[in-house]
């Protein structure tokens, strides 16, 4: 199938790695050049040969830390005109509102809340004014499910859910498209850690990993590829009518909560 965004430029926050590097790789594929961002230089480098070689694409590189309250001046300096921004970079830490502190809590949503915000004032107008462009805010699953277990990560989420239903409401009038994608559990290495402790903490065996998996939906957690396949639709033109729409990748999970 033909997407229809040969050509397209696509810039990727936290872009090296997980979902946002597949996500960038299968833009590529697509037929876009793609712009990744991090703050690992050596991982970028290494993700952008590998994408090189696997799409034959122009890829470029950024590393900053988007923690940087400048961060999305910088790159929107550097980068000023995009036709697709994916937000992707920020990882928040698990805990109850009691466990976490303060610094925590703010340093964890100036990477991913406000680091998005941040990309979307700055190149929301550039792409009203070109009257096209898409924003993919790849957020997560718990900012419907309300984990108490999972403060930062829930509120943080609910917010940028809230955001994206909000921009995307009225940004097509302009041209542009705003969507999201509330991934469930996604087999990256992070995920794989979480379950080697569970499995370590449940059964005294981090090998055990996979009998933790097999209580997810369908008795696995999601693959990259599958998170980016989804985002490389709604980035396209065969999405042109779908704006301020949030696409849950979780196998049913988020409809399973408990009635009591």
């Amino acid at each position: 199938m033909d997407l229809g965004i040969q050509g397209k430029k696509a810039l990727i926050t936290g872009g090296s790695k997980g979902i946002g590097f597949a996500i960038a790789k299968q833009l590529a594929i697509e037929g876009c050049d793609v712009i990744l961002v991090s703050r690992s230089r050596e991982d970028l480098e290494t993700a952008s040969s590998t994408i090189q070689k696997e799409s034959g694409r122009r890829v470029e590189i950024f590393p900053i830390d988007m923690s940087d309250r400048q961060a999305a001046k910088k790159i929107c300096d550097a980068f000023p005109a995009i036709d697709i921004l994916v937000n992707n970079a920020g990882a928040i830490p698990r805990g109850s509102i009691e466990q976490l502190s303060d610094t925590v809590v703010r340093d964890s949503w100036d990477v991913k809340v406000f680091g998005y915000i941040d990309l979307c004032r700055h190149y929301l107008p550039a792409m009203r004014a070109r009257q096209q462009g898409v924003i993919l805010n790849i957020i997560g699953a718990a900012g419907e499910m309300c984990d108490p277990n999972y403060f930062a990560g829930s509120v943080g989420n609910a917010a940028l859910i809230a955001m994206t239903k909000t921009l995307g409401s009225v940004s097509i009038e302009d041209g542009v498209r705003v969507n999201g994608i509330n991934p469930g559990p996604v087999l990256t290495d992070r995920l794989m850690d979480s379950m080697k402790k569970r499995a370590i903490d449940r059964f005294g065996d981090a090998s055990r990993w996979a009998e933790i998996a097999s209580r997810m939906p369908g008795g696995r957690a999601a693959t990259v590829e599958e998170v980016a396949a989804t985002a490389a639709l709604l980035c396209s033109p065969l999405s042109a009518y779908t704006s301020g729409a949030l696409i849950n990748i979780d196998g049913g999970l988020t409809n399973r909560r408990p009635l009591v």
